[in-house]
């Protein structure tokens, strides 16, 4: 094959981001995510040298079925990446990988999300390995993936701390979450996740993106939430902050050491570089969960959202 595509809707469209982006570094195949829901209405060009993934935690996403269905018709090899075993999506692929991440109790994805970005991390993994990824490469992303759940517990850990900063985020009317390359699908999903929990307005952009507009809309009222991972583009990111900063942004910053220019910095450990978007994820989706608690929010079943979306 010569080209990913990863089909998903909403969280599995993000995690989909965070994958292609393994896929890519790990595997030097060209790949990218697109939401399930727009693909399927484009009359797509099906390429048959391309892998169509289709992520959904349900496996009964209507969107997302009825493009795996449109690939299918065309002779697209596709693959599933789903939770529940034995789901529609699940029946309808040519194989794939079940997530087997338990119950998703909430109708917000939360351990799912997580969860498929570590699948996909293996998927990027067995990809790059039949192709030319080092073994010392390969051995170092899989000790890395065995790190991920003690290091997790690191973040959830600063519970306490992160529902005092989501105290003060409930008092928004607005919020903007920025983050480049691989912090910026990071930055998207936990926007989601704020709005579909707290019902707080919150947009997320590409820190690059920020000079291009966005910055019109930075004030004191305006938090942002800045996702910092301290790879070759710290640098940049920090100007990003201070640019904010010179505007009177406040700003929260999500990283792997503190960062001057924010008010606060929820502090992650490290993981490997192509791994460190599933370790910031956690305390976002904390902050998401703890603003909603603080506004006193159904967390568990918010409002206008269905477990899984089985309609056109």
């Amino acid at each position: 094959m010569r080209r990913v595509k990863i089909l998903g809707c909403g969280s599995a469209y993000y995690a989909g981001q965070i994958g292609a982006q393994m896929i890519e570094e790990l595997a030097r195949i060209p790949a990218d995510a697109e939401p399930a829901s727009e693909f399927r209405h484009r009359n797509p060009v099906v390429d048959p040298d391309t892998l169509y993934v289709a992520v959904s935690q349900s496996g009964e996403t209507y969107d997302t079925l009825a493009a795996v269905q449109e690939l299918k018709r065309k002779g697209a090899r596709v693959l599933g990446v789903v939770n529940v075993v034995g789901s529609a999506v699940a029946r309808e692929t040519d194989g794939g990988i079940y997530l087997h991440a338990g119950p998703e109790v909430s109708v917000v994805s939360t351990k799912c999300f997580t969860n498929t970005a570590v699948a996909l991390a293996l998927l990027a993994l067995h990809l790059g390995r039949v192709r030319d990824l080092s073994v010392a490469d390969g051995r170092r992303i899989l000790a890395g993936l065995r790190r991920l759940p003690e290091q997790i517990g690191q973040v959830l850990e600063q519970e306490e701390g992160i529902a005092e900063l989501a105290a003060g985020l409930a008092r928004a009317r607005s919020a903007m979450f920025v983050g480049r390359v691989r912090g910026y699908p990071v930055a998207r999903e936990a926007a989601q996740k704020l709005k579909e929990v707290s019902y707080v307005h919150a947009e997320a952009y590409p820190a690059s993106e920020l000079k291009h507009g966005p910055l019109a809309l930075i004030e004191p009222e305006v938090p942002t939430v800045a996702v910092v991972p301290d790879d070759e583009l710290l640098d940049k990111n920090r100007a990003t902050l201070e640019e904010i900063a010179a505007r009177g942004g406040r700003i929260l910053a999500v990283a792997h050491r503190v960062q001057e220019t924010a008010e606060h910095t929820v502090v992650v450990p490290r993981n490997e570089p192509e791994l460190d978007p599933v370790l910031l994820g956690v305390p976002l989706q904390l902050l998401a969960y703890h603003t909603a608690l603080a506004l006193g929010r159904d967390v568990d079943r918010p409002r206008n959202l269905a477990k899984s979306v089985t309609v056109d």
